[in-house]
């Protein structure tokens, strides 16, 4: 399956997620752009096959605090359980690693943070010839006084063999969309209780180029 949905995206240069989101690879990302064609010369087709999760959640934290946990990337697998790693490799670019079972190749990617805005959102997609196409999002809307904060986690990826890879997972107990709900979850008490730092300005720093 995973063999076959790489065969897919190589022989049609065509990526499933980026299409469902409207990103193009021409790096341009408004939908319609020179005719919906993607960097290698192909229309791309729309399509609903992509998987989409998205959860919210309200945290007794202001947005500044938590973008800045959000925008050290390097902080992610700490909220995320399927993330292995995330190796920062400069201001917009990262290195992403997915966990595994000893007996299944090593899943990663590079991706790039391709929309911002200071306190409110972060977003990013990962980079051509990634194992696993995907784009997500974060946005911290402000809740009443701005002292509270309502979380939202956007994730869509291009699952290998498609919607068949995707319902195998669920069979075999991995849904997305609830491993997702459990991430978030997990978040809100730890960094309410003070367990996970209000921010990642200490390791940031610490990164090469910083």
């Amino acid at each position: 399956m995973v063999g076959g949905g790489l065969l897919h995206r190589a022989v049609t240069g065509n990526c499933l997620a980026f299409r469902a989101m409207r990103i193009g690879m021409s790096g341009n990302d408004q939908p319609g752009f020179a005719n919906d064609i993607n960097r290698s010369g192909r229309r791309k087709v729309h399509t609903s096959r992509a998987t989409k999760m998205q959860t919210a959640i309200q945290i007794n934290r202001p947005p500044a605090e938590l973008y800045r946990f959000w925008r050290s990337l390097e902080n992610l697998p700490r909220v995320m359980n399927h993330l292995d790693s995330v190796q920062i490799i400069n201001e917009r670019l990262s290195h992403w690693v997915v966990k595994t079972s000893p007996a299944v190749p090593k899943v990663e990617w590079d991706a790039e943070i391709i929309n911002e805005v200071e306190n409110q959102r972060i977003g990013w997609r990962s980079l051509q010839g990634a194992d696993v196409e995907n784009t997500g999002s974060v946005e911290f809307r402000p809740i009443g006084d701005g002292r509270r904060t309502q979380l939202i986690l956007t994730l869509q990826y291009d699952p290998p063999g498609g919607q068949i890879g995707s319902t195998i997972a669920k069979w075999l107990g991995e849904d997305p969309n609830l491993r997702l709900t459990e991430d978030l979850r997990r978040f809100k008490e730890q960094i309410e209780s003070g367990v996970l730092p209000h921010s990642g300005d200490q390791q940031r720093a610490s990164q090469p180029g910083r």
